[in-house]
Parts: structure tokens; sequence; C-alpha cells
């Protein structure tokens, strides 16, 4: 209902531009200031004042006149505020939704695209666990996934395995060379990344502190290992494979706790073997931006604006990372119709230079969508898993599940203790919330922005954090058991995207027409306006706006529930008004947060 309302906005504001002899290339349609009685509002008249020569309040005026609003389904009136020229949605619209969303669990998720999408993220080296100042990285891959996945496209979760670089070579080399006994410490945990990643550290310690032929020698076994990966030996496959997929296992547990999973763990010796890189190595040279510099192969990227040259073959004729990831990214591109990839603030440079590259090799690099993030930090600093050193997301869930259960368990009287929750209800909630926690704080922050990670803002269940917006679910849930009970009609089940769970709309014997408060009226504009949300969130690949709109969504949520009783209203025909509006607002919740990773709790 509001992306059709959207497109009537902009039907109609256009034409009454096209008759003023305004320019319409640029619409300025946004959603009003919180203190403007609108469903949708235009600035543009901030963009056309020193064109008219007038003042923006005047030119508003001008336009909001010019506006003809006769035949369109849910547009109602038109009026200005200052500067602002108001859309309104009539009633048709808030009856529209009402049915939709109270039927529909699956509200929110656009009709099918018919085109594919990969999302590549986490692809975190396999050198040991996960820590948590890489946690960014799974948290807001798999909710830009999920993202896609709800905006209408057929969605592969890709983890890109790094098993042919240095740092394999060193991890396999160390794990042959030493013996347990040769380890300082236990494992941290019974899980094979935290056992072999002992071997990568007692490995660099001993290339860093050896004397001097030692470390000479061990550099000769590591470059064998290396050039075997690159002639194609099979037995150094199996050699580093035997590490690699070792300590993948392990980290795939691990990340299957968010949980983050992958419908492919796709290894970059993949296209060593099956020559595409030697390809790309091949064409590259062929190109006038190649030169041969520093006993290494390389690109001139002057023109797309990059200084730092990109190196993608050795004097040994050795590949690189990126030279491995070009052949990478254009299987993708004979595979998917677009790429999405999840990258570190760090791979910045790389992600421009593999672009520009793309680009030069006849890539149509607007197929190719990238999210840059920022680390995730602990208030006691930064981390390191080459030293030890590090914090890892396993230590943070643990966390995040402990104190979720004592928060829990310090808010229940033992009324409710006794009577409705149990032990396992207890223990599964601090599950839902805690986990539920992380995920949201993390992925709730514009990506680009640094993030100190804090347990009293993650897990505050008054303020806007995960356990704020997943409590409006389980009200929800709430009410609508309290209904049920009652013998009151209760429409729609559990939610998610693509799902086929949905009643008749034309089977709900609601009318929105009958809400009597601005609340209820607000809370319905507010479940209107998420497929919206949903759709710009994917155009943008920000599933942190998705983040913001829950936060006002709770917002509109509880000052209903603070003003309308839903059981208790006056009459029959309000009660099964409010109890749709109701379902409504759950399954709206429940997908919101399902975009987010994060569980919505049926009670807590």
């Amino acid at each position: 209902m509001f992306r059709q309302f959207r497109s009537e906005v902009e039907a109609a504001l256009s034409a009454a531009l096209a008759a003023l002899d305004l320019p319409t290339d640029d619409l300025g349609i946004e959603r009003p200031p919180d203190d403007m009685d609108a469903t949708l509002a235009s600035s543009v008249a901030f963009r056309l004042a020193g064109e008219v020569g007038d003042a923006p309040p005047n030119v508003a005026s001008e336009v909001a006149e010019a506006v003809a609003v006769a035949g369109y389904d849910y547009l109602d009136s038109v009026d200005t505020a200052g500067p602002y020229v108001n859309f309104h949605a009539g009633e048709r619209y808030l009856v529209d939704t009402l049915d939709a969303a109270a039927a529909d669990a699956g509200y929110g998720a656009l009709p099918d695209r018919d085109a594919s999408v990969v999302v590549e993220h986490t692809s975190a080296n396999p050198t040991g666990p996960v820590h948590v100042g890489r946690a960014r990285n799974p948290i807001v891959g798999d909710a830009v996934a999920n993202l896609m996945e709800y905006a209408g496209y057929d969605v592969d979760r890709h983890y890109y395995v790094n098993d042919a670089g240095r740092q394999m070579a060193v991890f396999t080399w160390a794990y042959e060379r030493f013996d347990e006994s040769d380890l300082e410490a236990e494992p941290a945990r019974d899980r094979a990344e935290y056992d072999l990643v002992r071997y990568y550290r007692k490995g660099n310690a001993y290339l860093e502190e050896a004397d001097p032929d030692a470390v000479e020698a061990a550099e000769e076994e590591i470059q064998d290992i290396l050039q075997g990966l690159e002639a194609g030996d099979e037995e150094t496959y199996e050699r580093v494979g035997e590490v690699v997929d070792t300590v993948l296992g392990g980290m795939k547990a691990c990340l299957a706790r968010l949980p983050a999973e992958f419908d492919e763990f796709v290894k970059e010796t993949r296209f060593m073997r099956d020559g595409s890189t030697d390809d790309i190595a091949a064409r590259l040279k062929e190109t006038d931006q190649a030169v041969y510099e520093e006993d290494a192969w390389q690109l001139e990227l002057d023109e797309w604006g990059i200084e730092k040259n990109l190196v993608f073959l050795r004097s040994d004729d050795t590949s690189l990372y990126t030279t491995r990831d070009l052949a990478h990214h254009e299987w993708k591109f004979d595979n998917y119709d677009r790429a999405v990839t999840v990258l570190g603030e760090d791979h910045k440079l790389q992600a421009d230079q593999l672009d520009a590259t793309l680009e030069l090799l006849g890539n149509d690099t607007d197929r190719l969508g990238h999210v840059i993030y920022s680390y995730v930090n602990l208030p006691d600093g930064k981390m390191s898993t080459r030293r030890g050193t590090g914090v890892m997301l396993d230590d943070l869930l643990d966390e995040a599940i402990e104190r979720a259960r004592d928060a829990v368990e310090s808010r229940m009287d033992d009324r409710i203790r006794d009577d409705d929750l149990t032990d396992e209800d207890v223990e599964r909630i601090a599950h839902q919330v805690g986990i539920g926690a992380v995920r949201y704080d993390i992925v709730s922050k514009q990506p680009a922005k640094a993030i100190t990670f804090e347990w009293e803002d993650a897990l505050d269940f008054e303020a806007q954090s995960a356990p704020f917006v997943q409590y409006v679910h389980a009200r929800c849930a709430g009410i609508l058991d309290e209904a049920a009970a009652e013998g009151v009609d209760v429409p729609g089940v559990t939610g998610g995207a693509g799902s086929e769970s949905a009643v008749d709309p034309d089977a709900l014997d609601v009318d929105a027409a009958v809400f009597e408060t601005d609340a209820e009226r607000e809370l319905l504009r507010e479940v209107a306006r998420f497929p919206a949300v949903i759709e710009a969130a994917a155009d943008d690949l920000e599933p942190h706006t998705v983040a913001t709109f829950t936060r006002e969504f709770a917002d509109a949520y509880n000052a209903f529930y603070r003003e309308c009783p839903v059981v208790t209203a006056a009459d029959d025909e309000l009660r099964a008004a409010r109890v749709a509006l109701v379902a409504a607002a759950k399954h709206t919740m429940a997908n919101a947060l399902d975009v987010l990773g994060v569980e919505a709790p049926e009670s807590m």
C-alpha cells in the first residue's frame, strides 16, 4: 500500500511541476518531520525557490495548488506546512493496509524480482577463532542477505576461503613442524579452531624468534608450499586443505550461534586450479595500463583516481590474492545477476582496485556492490588473533547469554516465575535476548562508523535496544493469546520472508474506519511504511535503516499500547479492528527483526 501511495504522490507531483513548467528530476519526497501530520512530504520548494525567485513557502503553496488528487486510489489531499508540500492518504489506504498486514504473516516481503544475487561476507582467513573485532562482518553480511531476500531477490550466501596465501602456507608448515608438546597452552575451547590456532601462533613466534639459519630453512619450506599450490600440485592441496577444512569446521560452529549460515564455501584455489587466474593475468598483461616494475607486473589505475598500483603477478609468475579474486568475481558475474561483498575498512583500497580492474577487463561493475564496515571494539581496546590476546566471538556470545539471563530473572516477579515462565522459558529468552542484543547493537549502527560495544546499552530493556523492540513482539503475542482465550478470532500466524502462512484479507471482518485515536492510526501508518523501508534499504544496502524503523515502530506501538485497550475494547467491532492491528504489528515487527537476524520472542 505504501509503495502504491508513494507512486501516486510521485505521479501527482510530477504532473503538477510539469504543468508549472518546472523541472521534475528531483521530487524531494521524504517522510515528513514528526511534528507534521502527513503521510509523505516533499521538500521540492527548497530546490525550486532560486529558480522561481520566490520564498520556499510560497513556492510550496503554488505547487500544492497545482496538484490534482482525483483518480488516485490512496492519495486524498494535499496541503503545505511552511516550505513542505504535504500529501495525505485517505481512509482506503488504512483499510487496505490493515487487511493485508493482519492477514499475511509474510507481510513486508516484496514480490519476486526474478533476479539472483550472491552476498559474500565474513570470509575471515581460516587461521583461528572468529574474534570480536571482525564480528561485524557476519552480522552485517547476514542482515544484507536477509534484506535482499525480503526485497525479492534469489539470494546465495557465500564465504570466500583464502586457502592459497602465505598465512595458510605458514599455518600448514607449523602444523606439520610442531607437536602438541611444543605448544605452550591448552586450547581455550574444545573445538578444532581453538586447538589448531596454537600451531599458527607457534609458527609465527618461531619465525620471529628463531636464529636466522633456522628461519631461512623454514621460509624455504613455506615457499615450497606456496609454489606447490601455484603449480597445481595435488599433494600440496591436500596438505593445506586438511588444515583449512579443520579450522573452517570450528569457525562454522561459532558462526552458527549467531546464526550466520552459508550456501557455499568457495575456495580461492578453485580459480587457480581451473586456469581462470592464469587467464586473468594474461589478459591484464595485454592492457595499456600494465607495467613491469620492481620485479612484478602491475596495473596503473590513475584513470580511476587510484594512486597505488595493483600488483597482479610476481616476478616468479605466482599470482596474488587480488588476481585470484578477479577470477572469482568474473565467475560471480557468469552465475548471478548481482554480487554484493561485505568488507572491512582495511580492504577499501583493494575493493576500489578490484572494481577498476573488473571494469578494465570489460565487466559491468554496476552489478557489483560493496558494504564497507569499521571494526568492533570492546572498551578494553583492540584485539589480535595472531598473538592470542583477542576476545573471541564465542566469549562475547557466552557473556551476552549470561547477562541476558540475569536481566530476565531480575525483571521477573514471583508470580510470573511460578505461573508463566518455566526455567526452559528463561533459558530460551536468555538466548533470544542475549544474542539478539549483540546482533542488534552491531547491525543498527551505520557500517562506516566505528563501534565500541557496551553491555549496558545493548541489554537495556528501556532504551532503544534489542530487548526494547523484541518486547513489542512479545506484547503483541501476549495480547493475541489473551484474545484467543476470550474466543476472539485472531488472524495470522508466525511470519518470515516468503511465508505461505496467510489469511484471505477478504475473510477479515474488520474496518480501520472504526479507530478512535491518533495512536491507532499512527501505528497503522507505520505498518504501511514497512514494505517501502525494505525496498529502500535493499536498494542502498543499508540494513541499519531497518533497525531504525524497528525503534520508530516500537515508539508508535507503545503509544497505542498505553492508550488503546484491545481485548476489553468498548464494542465488538472496535475490538476486532484492534486485534487485527495487533496482528499486523506482530507480523511487521517479526519480519523486521528477521531481516536483522534477531529472534522475535513470544514471551519475555
